[in-house]
């Protein structure tokens, strides 16, 4: 039976490991979609420390953008996270091409995606983060992504069973 699932909250705020621990907690023979383009080294660290943290019993599948060529039916996925999903249509653009319509193109194209995606029979555990909870950045730049994210993170909201917020490590329902 399909089940989307959303856990949101900043950053090391426990999310990744409790989406693994809620996963376990379902099967014993997950998958993990990354979504995460390695941009350096120090980012290449963090990937391995997250899969030193997964066993053998998970299946894990690396995707950058079109995660519905993947077939997860009748299967447990974490998917980690939309944060990095989103960042990799959003830099599929230049530059000079980071203007609403543009936003609003990657908008759409992220929506359809999570839609063929998700039409599968699975249970889907999303991870995100709530990167629009603090200041209003400076940077034109990153007010357009934490737009494209904080619509993204709305629109899987509204499609989720249920939504888990993290704060400090502790897991609070506040959907479903």
């Amino acid at each position: 039976m399909k089940r989307i699932i959303l856990i949101t909250g900043g950053q090391r705020s426990g999310k990744s490991l409790y989406a693994e621990k809620l996963a376990l907690s379902l099967t014993d023979h997950p998958v993990y979609l990354a979504t995460a383009h390695v941009w350096d080294e120090e980012f290449r660290q963090r990937v391995v420390r997250h899969q030193e943290r997964r066993g053998s019993q998970w299946t894990n599948i690396e995707e950058e953008k079109l995660l519905s060529r993947h077939d997860v039916s009748g299967r447990v996925v974490v998917i980690d996270c939309i944060t990095l999903w989103c960042t990799n249509y959003f830099f599929d653009r230049h530059a000079d091409e980071w203007d609403q319509p543009s936003v609003d193109d990657a908008l759409r194209e992220l929506q359809a995606e999570f839609d063929r995606f998700t039409r599968q029979d699975a249970t889907f555990i999303f991870v995100t983060n709530e990167i629009g909870s603090g200041g209003v950045s400076d940077n034109a730049i990153q007010r357009r992504f934490t737009d494209l994210e904080g619509w993204m993170n709305q629109f899987v909201a509204a499609r989720a069973d249920e939504v888990v917020l993290m704060v400090s490590g502790i897991p609070v329902k506040i959907k479903g």
